[in-house]
């Protein structure tokens, strides 16, 4: 099977990403989401992308004008998964909002359309008997800002059709990415089973009282060598998917730190609005982050 026609459910941060980038590389993309008001934040977000990757990428603008074109817009999810061949999901990251979109999708998508969640740290396999079609569905996973840090790791279920597995390594390959497939399902794929580690470990170093978010981010910097801190990297990847990951397993284990960090995050941004670089302002403000500045790393 061949990929021509893709669906993206959910703009988010990463949503609007995979649809541009597929725009990108000449596919048609259609783009869902739950209201017209959403899709308008989605077209303004698609525009920032456009010039992020005419200055990242050196694309002209009539290559991203042209990538623009390729995108519809749709809140009728019967409508958007119309005669597509793969649907790539980037809801929120709550398992009960992911399992009842599969169980709607299941009834309106073609036989034939491939089915991929973008989840961060959840299996496929907990959602392959909600999509009615476990065979044709798996995990395709991208890391933020994709158009930089073009990594898109692919992980089945047991009971994904390798025919199926193939197709997506190989879409994935073809919008531009290096595609990493995993040979077994795995609780946040390779890149969040090392990297969820650390923002944890920032976190209760901030919540414990233990240093500030500047002089965390700085440790980890100049000791390490890399561009972002912990912190910079949360504000990157999005509050709200930070404080749904802390909270879920908040939930789950009970742990008393863990409690406490989502109580934190919560009152501290999510109830404040300060949700990352897509709002402004999360543990930094943007657009231009004390962490950038020359002086941050003395």
């Amino acid at each position: 099977m061949t990929i021509q026609t893709v669906t993206v459910a959910g703009s988010g941060v990463l949503g609007a990403q995979i649809a541009f980038q597929t725009a990108v590389h000449q596919f048609q993309v259609h783009v869902y989401d739950i209201s017209d008001a959403v899709l308008e934040k989605a077209k303004a977000t698609f525009q920032q992308l456009a010039a992020d990757y005419q200055r990242d990428l050196h694309l002209e603008k009539a290559d991203t004008d042209a990538a623009l074109g390729r995108i519809r817009y749709f809140t009728d999810l019967a409508a958007a998964v119309k005669n597509i061949d793969l649907l790539i999901e980037a809801i929120p990251e709550n398992p009960a909002i992911k399992t009842a979109f599969y169980q709607q999708l299941a009834a309106v998508a073609d036989p034939h359309t491939i089915f991929a969640t973008n989840s961060s740290t959840m299996l496929p396999s907990q959602f392959a008997a909600a999509t009615g079609r476990p065979d044709r569905f798996v995990a395709l996973h991208f890391a933020n800002e994709i158009w930089k840090h073009n990594t898109a790791e692919i992980m089945g279920h047991p009971g994904t059709d390798k025919a199926t597995f193939d197709t997506v390594v190989a879409f994935a390959k073809s919008i531009g990415m290096v595609a990493l497939p995993l040979h077994k399902e795995q609780p946040g794929y390779i890149v969040n089973s090392l990297l969820v580690p650390l923002l944890d470990a920032a976190t209760s170093l901030l919540v414990k009282g233990v240093a500030d978010v500047e002089t965390i981010d700085k440790t980890w910097m100049v000791a390490t060598g890399a561009p972002l801190g912990p912190f910079g990297i949360l504000d990157v990847v999005g509050l709200t998917t930070a404080y749904n990951i802390t909270n879920m397993a908040a939930e789950k284990t009970k742990d008393p730190e863990k409690i406490k960090a989502a109580a934190y995050l919560k009152s501290n941004f999510i109830d404040k609005g300060k949700l990352g670089t897509a709002t402004g302002e999360g543990f930094y403000q943007y657009p231009n982050p004390a962490y950038q500045r020359p002086e941050f790393l003395q």
